[in-house]
């Protein structure tokens, strides 16, 4: 059965790396995105052959790969070309926590390790229940608005959305969140930010850091509650931006953990 399953996995994103890892399969793994960084040996073991809207399709094919993993339409065009080189590549698009769980299933499943990642899964599942029915006895939730990037402001996407309900927050931009595409998330003014008044703020910039001095020095945002109060906050864009383990884990309990100091204060 072992010869069946694939033995050289390139993955595009990070997500499938830790996953990988933690199911004890790293050495089915002979190519990672340069952006990962759970685990850290990952790094240091794996030679990077993608960014994330780009690859190095020669590196890549040279390593011979049985099969490799992306995530989502943006990565479609590195796809493209990987299967027309007779590349078997498995794209997948997961923008829920449902979806996050579902995947990460597959991809168990893909590497004869259904049994052991139903395991993992029934633990974060848990922990997410855990921390949902905490969150369930706060008096007030605070109202959040959760940015992915600061110049145009764009809100968050789906699973980060529905985390922050989990953690006991509401997203400010629920409506943006339904909307997979980044581009679809923009917030043409400044001012409706403002106007929705968030008790805290929480920015997760992908490949810059996030500066709460900057946000609170905003021209008109002297007024926003989490301003006045200094709720301003960054959570690293691979704890919670990335659609896998990371998220479910370490993501969900930085929100639950600033979220439970507020309502301590606030509640």
């Amino acid at each position: 059965m072992q010869h069946l399953l694939p033995q050289r996995i390139v993955c595009l994103t990070e997500e499938t790396t830790e996953w990988l890892y933690l199911l004890g399969q790293e050495a089915r793994i002979v190519g990672i995105s340069g952006y990962s960084v759970r685990p850290r040996r990952a790094r240091e073991e794996k030679p990077k052959v993608s960014a994330f809207l780009t690859a190095k399709i020669d590196k890549i094919l040279a390593l011979k790969p049985d099969c490799v993993f992306g995530f989502s339409d943006l990565q479609a065009d590195i796809a493209s070309l990987l299967i027309k080189a007779g590349v078997q590549v498995t794209v997948f698009n997961q923008r829920s926590v449902n979806e996050i769980f579902s995947v990460l299933y597959q991809v168990a499943a893909m590497v004869g390790q259904a049994e052991q990642g139903l395991a993992w899964l029934s633990r974060m599942r848990a922990e997410l229940d855990a921390i949902a029915q905490k969150a369930a006895g706060f008096k007030r939730r605070p109202r959040v608005y959760f940015e992915e990037w600061d110049e145009p402001h764009m809100s968050t996407i789906r699973w980060v959305s529905e985390l922050m309900g989990i953690a006991g927050g509401d997203d400010i931009f629920p409506e943006l969140a339904l909307q997979s595409m980044g581009r679809d998330r923009i917030i043409a003014s400044g001012q409706t930010i403002i106007d929705r008044a968030p008790d805290i703020v929480i920015g997760s910039l992908c490949g810059k850091k996030f500066r709460p001095e900057k946000v609170a020095a905003r021209p008109g945002w002297q007024d926003v509650p989490a301003v006045r109060t200094g709720q301003i906050f960054e959570i690293k864009s691979a704890d919670i931006l990335q659609p896998g383990p990371a998220a479910l884990t370490d993501g969900l309990a930085q929100l639950h953990h600033i979220f439970s100091q507020w309502e301590a204060l606030h509640g």
